[in-house]
C-alpha cells in the first residue's frame, strides 16, 4: 500500500524526498510499481524537476535518472543538470544535446565556372585543413568539455574561493575587457562586441567575473544561464550597476531573482527599489521586499501601472496601515 501511495507520489514528503522515491521505485523490478512511479515523474511540473536536477543536495541516482529518463522530452532540464556539482562525472554524456541531422537537398549539377585569367588556383580541402588561420568549428566533446570548465570556476566562486585561487581566470584577456571604461573608445567598444560573440563560455566566465563593466553589461544577458551568474559574481560590480541590472527588461528572470539572493545587493535600497519597479521581476521575488520600501517609494508603486496588480493592490494596503498606526488614539476609546 505504502508502495504504491509512493508510486503515485502521494506520500505526504516534501518535494524532494517524493521525487527521490518515485525515481527508485521507477527504475525497480517489479512492472507495475515502475511504471506507475514512471507516470508519476512525467506529471510532475516543471519547476519541481528544475529545483531537484538544479540542487546539489539531489542524490546522484536521482539526477542520473532524470538526465537519462527526463531529459529527452524535458530539454529545461539539461541546463540545471549541467551546472550541479553533485551530477555523476561517469554520467556527463547523457547532458550532450543530439547533433541535428542537416536536410541535404541536391543541387542539379551546373557546370563550373572558368577562373579569370591570372588568378590563383583555388585551394585544395587538404591545404584548407591545414591553414592555422582558418576558422574551426568546436566539436560536441570541446564543447561538453568547455561547460564543464565554466561550471567548476563557477561553481568555486559561489563557494567563496579568491579570483586568486582560480589559475583558470589568470588566461590573459582581450584589452578591451580589461581597458577602464573611461578610456574605452568607440572603436574599442564595437571590437568588444565581436570579441564576446566569438569567445567560448569559459572566455565568458574569465570576461565577466574579471573584465570592465561595458563587458559585464554584454554577458549578462547571454543565453547561457552560467554566464550571467558569473556576471553576479564579479567583485567589481558597483550598487549603481547592480542597480541598473535590476531595473533592465532585457535581463532573464533568473538574473533577477539571483540579485534578490544576493545580501551584498540587497544591503543597496536603490537595488531593492529598482528590482520592485522591474515588470519583469518574479511576483515572489518583489512581494517581500515591497514592505521594506519607504512611503514615498510605496506610493510610487501604488501608482505604477507596469507592475502587477497585486504589488499595487498590497502597496496601497501597506500605506493605510501605517497611516492608521500613526494616527493618533483618542484619550479613552477603546480599540
Amino acid at each position: 500500500m505504502i508502495l504504491r501511495k509512493g508510486a503515485e507520489g502521494t506520500l505526504p514528503l516534501p518535494e524532494e524526498d517524493k521525487i527521490e522515491v518515485l525515481t527508485l521505485l521507477a527504475a525497480g523490478p517489479e512492472a507495475e510499481l515502475r511504471e506507475a512511479a514512471q507516470e508519476g515523474l512525467r506529471k510532475l511540473p516543471s519547476a519541481e524537476l528544475r529545483r531537484a536536477a538544479a540542487n546539489p543536495k539531489s542524490a546522484p541516482d536521482v539526477l542520473h535518472y532524470l538526465a537519462e529518463h527526463l531529459l529527452p522530452e524535458r530539454e529545461e532540464l539539461r541546463e540545471p543538470l549541467l551546472w550541479n556539482p553533485s551530477f555523476p562525472a561517469d554520467a556527463r554524456d547523457l547532458l550532450k544535446k543530439p547533433e541535428a541531422k542537416p536536410v541535404v537537398v541536391e543541387a542539379p549539377p551546373s557546370p563550373p565556372t572558368p577562373p579569370p585569367p591570372g588568378a590563383p588556383p583555388p585551394p585544395t580541402a587538404a591545404a584548407a585543413a591545414m591553414d592555422p588561420a582558418a576558422p574551426t568549428e568546436p566539436t560536441a566533446a570541446q564543447q561538453l568539455a568547455d561547460e564543464h570548465a565554466a561550471v567548476e570556476i563557477l561553481t568555486k566562486l559561489t563557494t567563496g574561493a579568491n579570483l586568486e585561487e582560480l589559475k583558470a581566470l589568470q588566461a590573459e584577456a582581450p584589452p578591451e575587457v580589461t581597458k577602464r571604461d573611461d578610456d574605452l573608445t568607440q572603436k574599442d567598444r564595437e571590437t568588444l562586441i565581436q570579441k564576446v560573440t566569438r569567445m567560448s563560455v569559459v572566455d565568458k566566465i574569465k570576461a565577466a567575473v574579471t573584465g570592465n563593466m561595458e563587458t559585464r553589461n554584454l554577458l549578462i544577458r547571454d543565453a547561457n544561464k552560467v554566464v550571467s551568474r558569473a556576471v553576479l559574481q564579479s567583485p567589481k560590480i558597483s550598487d549603481t550597476e547592480a542597480e541598473g541590472y535590476a531595473a533592465a527588461k532585457n535581463v532573464s528572470e533568473e538574473v533577477l531573482r539571483l540579485i534578490a539572493m544576493n545580501r551584498k545587493f540587497m544591503k543597496a535600497y536603490v537595488v531593492m527599489r529598482a528590482l520592485v519597479n522591474n515588470p519583469r521581476a518574479p511576483i515572489d521575488v518583489t512581494m517581500p521586499l515591497l514592505l521594506r520600501l519607504n512611503e514615498k517609494d510605496l506610493k510610487g508603486v501604488s501608482l505604477n501601472r507596469n507592475v502587477p496588480e497585486i504589488l499595487r493592490s498590497i502597496a496601497i494596503k501597506t500605506i493605510k496601515q501605517r497611516e492608521e498606526a500613526t494616527k493618533p488614539k483618542l484619550p479613552g476609546k477603546k480599540h
